[in-house]
């Protein structure tokens, strides 16, 4: 049974990992609840699902323009640095959104803007935090330990989704925010007790640094470079495009407002019910990701576990179109249950394909051009999801929720595929002599 069990391996050995993993933990508890409370302000500021799906056209451009060049500083700087920074600036902005809130202003163009900033600061604090962790610990314990941060951010999107509708159906969003702001402090505390994370000395690869720590100039050039170099990488760009095809066209989340209120009743509660059945099959992936993270045929887990994903996602859409846009006054709980598991199937999958889509970067990268990578991978993985709520939020306006869905899903799994056939080299990627 152990052996089935998550490997807290990772925690036993590296206190700076162990006392990371707690506060990052503890946040994203808040993170999540800021998220679900910002969704549901807009939604209910203005009625519309193609309004909420925008706020993921404010988040993707700061993303992709500060994620790219956040990775090269990230190769340049102590990332300990880098993180606490930016971490600090996204501790500026939550008490900002917490402010609107208080101060009661209602302003849709306020929070894209707070949103804006938020998503800037992720895409420089996310890969330094991604970055330090290859530090911390062996290589070979990588996959436990991204099994065990998908962990800890599952249990965040079970339980901060319903704290977050729960305290803004009782309590008012202002409190949610507020929260938010509190649970923060954990990550501050953890990055502030972190060692300093220099750039690698690596023979032959310009990783020189000088008397302030610093490899050579930050500017164009340094992010052209890392994606020069990631099209030399069969392997590792094609994790990207795998996850392109299920966060594009198949990320679920701006549909949940408008299930719960037109199509299965309840409200705020059941789109934090939806939320964290998403999050449980996540947690229950990792929790049984023992045997998981010993695989060495990781190219082939990524495929299944992304075809999984797109046939639940179509799933949930087909609980939708059965139900129908009837706005009941009360939730219709055999629908709800329908619709959770196949949420929950979705979410385990996608916990499994992060796992090693992180892991693959982690062990194939050299460390001077692990944050430029890493740095393209939050593009990827947190510009994905935005993107794809303006392509579900606009397929819902045109063709409804559940429509929307199942054309998602199958239109994922056809594209993976296809995918797949013209990089065969990724289906006999093998772990043990990690080729990126």
């Amino acid at each position: 049974m152990r052996r089935l069990l998550a490997d807290t391996t990772p925690l036993r050995v590296s206190p700076d990992y162990r006392r990371l993993w707690f506060g990052l933990s503890v946040s994203n508890i808040g993170t999540q609840v800021t998220i679900v409370a910002v969704g549901l302000q807009i939604y209910a500021l203005t009625g519309s699902t193609l309004a909420v799906g925008v706020l993921g056209l404010f988040s993707l451009f700061p993303l992709v323009v500060l994620g790219l060049y956040g990775g090269a500083l990230v190769d340049h700087y102590d990332r300990r640095k880098v993180s606490l920074v930016s971490s600090l600036v996204l501790w500026v902005v939550v008490a900002g959104i917490a402010a609107q809130a208080w101060f009661e202003l209602e302003s849709v163009h306020l929070l894209y803007g707070l949103v804006a900033v938020q998503s800037a600061a992720f895409a420089i604090n996310n890969p330094a935090r991604s970055a330090i962790i290859p530090r911390l610990l062996p290589k070979e314990l990588m996959p436990a330990a991204n099994a065990l941060t998908t962990l800890s951010m599952n249990v965040a999107l079970t339980g901060g989704p319903l704290i977050g509708a729960l305290l803004v159906a009782q309590l008012g969003y202002a409190w949610a925010y507020t929260l938010d702001m509190v649970l923060f402090l954990a990550a501050l505390w953890a990055v502030f007790r972190l060692p300093p994370v220099l750039p690698e000395r690596t023979e032959g690869n310009g990783a020189v640094l000088n008397a302030k720590g610093r490899v050579g100039a930050v500017g164009l050039r340094s992010v052209l470079d890392g994606l020069r170099y990631l099209a030399t990488q069969p392997n590792v760009r094609t994790t990207f495009l795998v996850d392109i095809c299920a966060m594009v066209l198949a990320f679920p989340r701006v549909l949940w407002p408008a299930a719960g209120v037109i199509y299965l009743g309840g409200g705020e509660t059941t789109t934090g019910v939806l939320a964290a059945a998403f999050a449980i099959g996540g947690v229950l992936a990792s929790v049984f990701s023992g045997g998981l993270t010993r695989m060495r045929k990781q190219g082939q887990v990524i495929v299944w576990a992304i075809t999984a994903w797109g046939l639940s996602i179509a799933a949930f859409g087909l609980v939708l179109v059965l139900v129908g846009r009837d706005s009941p006054d009360g939730a219709i709980v055999g629908a709800v249950i329908a619709a959770g598991i196949a949420l929950a199937f979705a979410g385990g999958s996608d916990s499994i394909s992060s796992v090693f889509r992180q892991s693959i970067l982690q062990t194939a990268t050299p460390d001077h051009m692990r944050g430029r990578l890493q740095g393209v991978f939050i593009v990827v993985v947190a510009g994905g999801p935005r993107l794809g709520e303006m392509v579900l939020g606009a397929e819902a306006t045109w063709f409804g929720e559940g429509w929307a869905a199942v054309f998602g899903g199958l239109t994922c799994v056809a594209l993976l595929w296809l995918t797949v056939r013209l990089t065969p080299r990724f289906w006999r990627y093998d772990a043990r002599h990690p080729e990126p």
